[in-house]
């Protein structure tokens, strides 16, 4: 049964930011992660939002998350950066990182930054909307775990390994896309496991890279790498064009790891209880470098409209395009969040060791 409660965003805000001070962030940093955070329940991608904070909190206990730790500049030009994040909290790599992205561009048109020895940094669009709001075009990619079976393999090899690209329009809202290149990311597994549903067969494959509802199971088997595992956007098969997904998640790879000297495959999350090594690949692109931003933003709501006024098929009476759903989930997100119990009751959990409590409204 899928029980849920309400709780204040204020609440869970300073809730989050307490934990990760207690943790051992600074206060600047544990906002910079809990936005993260908070951002991805607001715009209703609760895979990747507070329930992720077990996770964060485990990390830094065990040491495969390093805290106050310096991001290093490897190398630097008016127009790219290698970055190594020694190890420390994804978030605030790819936060301090965007950032410099930004004035770059502001200055030179253009920046990009691939960034090595990372941990995972949440919802990939979130850095894409840093660059959105000072009118930029944004890019941000991630590898990450070995959680996605090749087409034709039956182990695991590459990463979920999403792609977010953020183009901002006038009236309409930005173009964001923010999809795993995977045809679901684990974390919706983790979410139909909680609630023990079964998952669709186009999702995922087991040990011997047969096709299985059972997401219990898969998490299992991708834990201990027994083999299988999620499939590719687009499946398992050729035929339903697996392999153009699993195309797009190793190209992810080649920009985030390849680029930056970093961790690729089967290297990300090499060892348990070490630093996991993810990798990023960040970009911003001024619209001052090809039409200019008003114009920009003009063509994109002619193209935006066009593609939402065109005729609908008989069974629905809205076509979205990339984000728009979210940017609505995270206008009616403003003071409550409504959030899984079993989530709820592991965050005062964690709490608990920390003399913190969160409280249902």
């Amino acid at each position: 049964m899928n029980e849920r409660v309400n709780l204040k965003i204020k609440d869970l805000e300073i809730f989050v930011i307490n934990v990760l001070k207690k943790c051992g962030l600074n206060e600047e940093d544990a906002k910079i992660t809990c936005d993260v955070l908070l951002l991805a329940d607001k715009r209703g991608i609760e895979s990747h939002g507070v329930a992720r904070l077990k996770r964060y909190v485990n990390g830094i206990k065990q040491g495969t998350i390093k805290i106050n730790n310096n991001i290093k500049i490897i190398k630097e030009t008016p127009v790219s950066l290698v970055i190594d994040g020694e190890g420390g909290m994804g978030q605030l790599i790819a936060y301090k990182t965007m950032k410099q992205c930004i004035e770059k561009a502001k200055k030179n048109l253009i920046c990009f930054a691939t960034i090595r020895n990372s941990n995972h940094y949440g919802i990939a669009g979130y850095y894409t909307l840093m660059a959105l709001k000072e009118d930029m075009i944004g890019i941000s990619l991630t590898n990450s775990a070995p959680l996605v079976v090749p087409t034709f393999a039956k182990d695991a090899v590459i990463g979920t390994n999403p792609i977010s690209i953020g183009i901002p329009a006038n009236k309409e809202k930005p173009f964001l896309l923010d999809m795993a290149t995977s045809t679901v990311p684990r974390g919706k597994l983790e979410v139909h496991a909680r609630l023990r549903e079964p998952i669709s067969k186009l999702w995922a494959t087991d040990e011997n890279g047969i096709e299985t509802n059972d997401a219990s199971k898969v998490l299992t088997n991708l834990i201990d790498r027994r083999g299988g595992g999620l499939s590719p956007l687009g499946g398992s098969s050729e035929l339903t064009g697996g392999h153009k997904g699993y195309g797009l998640g190793a190209l992810v790879d080649i920009f985030s790891g390849v680029f930056s000297s970093g961790a690729v495959g089967t290297d990300v999350y090499v060892k348990k209880g070490e630093p996991s090594g993810v990798c990023h690949f960040l970009g911003v692109i001024n619209p001052e470098a090809f039409s200019g931003i008003d114009v920009i933003k003009k063509n994109m709501d002619y193209y935006i409209k066009m593609l939402k006024d065109s005729e609908k098929c008989s069974s629905q009476n809205r076509i979205y395009v990339a984000g728009e759903k979210e940017f609505e989930s995270e206008k009616r997100n403003v003071d409550k969040l409504n959030i899984q119990d079993k989530v709820f009751s592991t965050l005062n959990l964690i709490g608990k060791e920390f003399n913190l409590e969160l409280k249902i409204t």
